[in-house]
């Protein structure tokens, strides 16, 4: 069987997404930080993407990593660091400074080689070292001419995810089974699903430490064409030299994306960042930030219940009392004994902001000839997306906040949504034009990370209308502003949205970190009304 290529490098650049530094998340922070050592304000330009890359990569704010010491938190993505500083809870932006090993390979061979023959990573426990990685077998191989193969396997409990491990003065690995495509197949029947079409995707750890006693793994998994996984924590007790997994059912076939663990040591509680793959989609919200128990009992807190900033969390590091989740919209910091209070969530949202010029012309959809309104001069409005207008000339325009807002009428309305399963906790289960905006209890909003990306899809979707082809962009009049629901029936629906667009040649946006405000007196989801 030969292993589409093209998954490839969807798959790598997911685990690169995922990467993890070892053993470093159970950290906490005991000195007293100073202010003249928080790093100077700096300048840093939304980045314009480079040859050969999609124009949302220059809103790719996913944290890959978080690197803490006594003064600050970095949290760092593919180009930029969002620093925090302890002693003023201040932030700063700055270039990027993500390590070599958690960046992308940058060519084909080096992509396919890590596939068929993975890395060995390291962790240390009491003094000594760890080696370990996840594995399909039978193993990929790689053929003179680069073409990657994996042979046929009629026994489904012969196809297997393994992990291996190497002990401290040891070189052969120990090896467990996580899971078999005999096990998928069990799992998806139960869930209700078929079992048919289903195949092991290429497993990948995202997050390894150690609590307690013991080391402490999270598995996940390439996800979509078929490919799927079973979501895993695996611990390993040197004392015993066993392995135990953890398989919660009510994870099902999602993504874990991080991992940290709190409470007593025999029955902790595990935290964890999740997320859904699709074909030609390397993010989809899933179950925000979830805390699962020994009991099989688990809270979820997403965009739709909770003040969490972003739908989905990238990197978790627990420090005490304190639990920082992070990911592509922004960082919060939750008081992981009472997650439930939103009071006890503090938050920031990253964002692009530009000073505007003399009298700029303002579009109401992305791609229309005659501009609407004309913004006054030498405000700063906040810069939400980039939308082309031309294909061969890489023209674009910036969409950015605006608070007069317009109206539209769209001919599509409300209808069930028929996968209500996979809903993030709280999402009212209703298809209609702004389905990837959530209501924060005064408007629907969307963040960087409910902007699905739709690789092969025809890209983003957002507010608009028109048929799709593929030799013109598309004309949206929303992809992130705001929105307010005027009137939806299952035919229509009517919207106002508070954003616009310019010419994008025209700004200079630079990236920065905003407190995020909770609405003071939310309102209940317009959606829900009657219900």
């Amino acid at each position: 069987m030969q292993k589409n290529i093209a998954v490839l490098g969807v798959l790598l650049l997911v685990s690169a997404c995922n990467s993890s530094i070892d053993g470093i998340s159970q950290a906490s922070n005991t000195v007293k930080a100073k202010v003249e050592n928080c790093p100077k304000a700096a300048v840093v330009t939304l980045p314009l993407p480079n040859k050969n890359e999609g124009f949302y990569e220059r809103f790719d704010w996913h944290i890959r990593n978080i690197v803490a010491d006594d003064e600050t938190l970095r949290f760092q993505t593919l180009k930029q660091d969002f620093v925090f500083c302890r002693a003023n809870n201040t932030w700063t932006v700055q270039t990027g400074t993500l390590p070599k090993d958690l960046q992308p390979p940058t060519n084909y061979t080096a992509l396919a080689q890590d596939w068929v023959n993975p890395k060995f990573k390291n962790i240390n426990f009491q003094g000594q070292t760890y080696q370990y990685r996840v594995v399909q077998e039978p193993k990929y191989s790689l053929s003179a001419d680069n073409n990657i193969s994996r042979p046929e396997v009629p026994d489904p409990t012969k196809d297997k995810i393994v992990f291996e491990l190497i002990t401290p003065n040891s070189k052969n690995p120990q090896r467990q089974t996580v899971y078999t495509l005999k096990d998928l197949q069990n799992a998806a029947v139960k869930a209700g699903f078929s079992a048919e079409g289903n195949q092991l995707g290429v497993p990948r750890v995202t997050s390894s430490l150690v609590y307690g006693e013991k080391i402490w793994w999270a598995i996940a998994f390439e996800q979509g064409e078929g490919n799927n996984g079973i979501a895993t924590i695996m611990s390993y007790d040197p004392k015993t030299a066993k392995f135990s997994l953890i398989q919660p059912e009510a994870l099902g076939f999602t993504q874990i994306t991080d991992l940290a663990i709190t409470g007593d040591v025999n029955s902790p509680t595990f935290w964890m960042g999740t997320n859904l793959g699709g074909e030609g989609n390397l993010y989809i919200p899933a179950k925000g930030l979830v805390a699962y128990r020994p009991d099989g009992s688990l809270s979820t807190y997403t965009t739709h219940n909770s003040p969490l900033v972003g739908a989905i969390p990238d990197k978790l590091r627990l420090e005490n009392d304190r639990l920082w989740v992070s990911s592509a919209n922004g960082v919060c910091q939750v008081k992981w004994q009472a997650a439930d209070n939103p009071e006890s969530w503090t938050c920031w949202r990253f964002t692009a902001m530009a000073k505007l010029p003399e009298k700029l012309p303002l579009y109401s959809a992305s791609t229309n000839q005659k501009p609407a309104v004309s913004l006054p001069g030498k405000n700063t409005v906040e810069v939400l997306w980039w939308s082309p207008v031309n294909f061969q000339t890489n023209k674009g325009r910036y969409e950015v906040t605006y608070p007069q807002g317009f109206t539209t009428k769209l001919n599509e309305g409300a209808s069930k949504y028929e996968f209500g399963r996979s809903l993030p906790t709280g999402k009212p289960p209703i298809e209609w034009p702004g389905f990837e905006w959530h209501w924060n209890g005064q408007k629907f909003v969307r963040t960087l990370d409910e902007v699905s990306l739709n690789l092969v899809g025809g890209g983003p979707q957002g507010i608009g209308s028109g048929e799709f082809k593929p030799e013109l962009p598309m004309s949206w009049q929303a992809m992130r502003g705001d929105l307010e629901l005027v009137d939806i029936s299952p035919k229509s629906t009517s919207v106002k949205y508070y954003s616009g667009w310019v010419d994008s040649e025209k700004l200079q946006p630079y990236l920065t970190v905003v407190p995020q405000t909770r609405p003071q007196n939310p309102q209940p989801n317009p959606l829900l009304k009657g219900q």
